[in-house]
């Protein structure tokens, strides 16, 4: 019998479409990298669902891509991609020896992953990552996954999936952050509001700029800075005019990477006002980058360093006053989960 080659195999709605992709899913592909550094024999194949929009394969930092340009569309085209994903499993199933497969998400990727691993008597996890708990999600009820197959992000998804679901996921596994992706050098906190993430009104941003508009008044020379992309964006140019905050407000857009890490190493307090979160991967990193974190959800049980939630707007408002205000604090960088944990 010929040696087979160990891989897992991983399966996504999306993935960065080459390796300069550095916006899309920041956290997956820390992961994926830290996976193949520490366990270097291992063989990695992503089965990506939707995006990229093409269908050719592609290397990503020695690691395999087979794309299948879902386009999320649905039908009789679902029908088609999802039986697609199962013959590529079939090829890799019958050439290689699969270890695991890794789904992100409880979504269909989960309900594919899971129905190939039970035929196969092959072992499927499934990553919970945020909205995904929610009751809205049919899925659960689709796949219906055992709880030892179920990962969530954080103590607030595990509770928060067990109350909607009835089962309580086994594992709770938080984000880590890779270090080397920051820079030594010390900056000045020369931005005293930073915010990142997608312009959704999920994440809340509307509130973001409020509360600048508060802050303003016992602070006038008040500097924020609001990265991201999304539709929301239009809306929030109006309610910066509207709010006469145009001094006081920059909206970047999308920015790479590297520079949003270095707009957090700048921050002195990382506002956070999603109304919905599982465990926010750039909170972790504005963490590391030595900002103070306020936010509206709570993702563990415990207390982090620098890391204070409100749980109303006015709230929010006096906490981000009373820290600005405060002339003796510090800015330390705080690491909750190195990256290399998760592997």
């Amino acid at each position: 019998m010929s040696h087979k080659e160990k891989t897992l195999v991983i399966l996504t709605p999306g993935f960065p479409k080459n390796e300069a992709d550095s916006t899309c899913l920041p956290m997956q592909q820390q992961l994926i990298k830290s996976l193949k550094s520490v366990n270097r024999q291992l063989n990695i194949v992503v089965l990506t669902f939707q995006y990229p929009y093409h269908t050719e394969k592609y290397n990503w930092f020695d690691i395999k891509v087979i794309p299948f340009n879902g386009r999320n569309k649905g039908g009789v085209s679902r029908l088609f991609l999802r039986q697609k994903i199962n013959e590529t499993l079939k090829v890799i199933h019958k050439n290689t020896l699969i270890t695991g497969l890794l789904s992100f998400w409880y979504g269909e990727c989960a309900l594919v992953g899971h129905r190939f691993a039970d035929k196969h008597d092959l072992k499927h996890f499934c990553w919970i990552l945020g909205q995904d708990a929610k009751k809205e999600n049919k899925y659960p009820g689709k796949a219906q996954l055992r709880p030892y197959e179920l990962i969530a992000l954080s103590d607030f998804l595990q509770a928060e999936f067990e109350r909607n679901h009835g089962i309580k996921p086994t594992h709770v596994i938080p984000p880590g952050i890779d270090t080397r992706q920051f820079t030594a050098v010390e900056k000045e906190r020369d931005i005293d509001i930073l915010g990142v993430g997608s312009l959704i009104p999920l994440k809340q941003y509307n509130i973001f700029l409020d509360i600048i508009d508060e802050i303003k008044k016992k602070i006038p020379g008040i500097k924020a800075m609001l990265i991201g992309k999304g539709p929301e964006e239009s809306r929030l140019k109006l309610q910066i005019e509207r709010l006469g905050l145009q001094s006081n407000v920059s909206l970047t857009g999308e920015l790479p990477y590297f520079e949003v890490l270095n707009r957090m190493q700048r921050a002195k307090i990382f506002l956070h006002p999603s109304s919905f979160e599982g465990f926010s991967g750039v909170c972790l990193e504005a963490l590391y980058a030595g900002a103070h974190i306020i936010s509206f959800c709570r993702a563990m049980n415990t207390d982090i360093e620098q890391w204070h939630i409100a749980t109303t707007e006015e709230l929010m408002i006096q906490k981000t006053l009373a820290l600005l205000q405060n002339k003796q604090l510090c800015f330390k960088n705080i690491l909750f989960n190195p990256i290399d944990d998760m592997s």
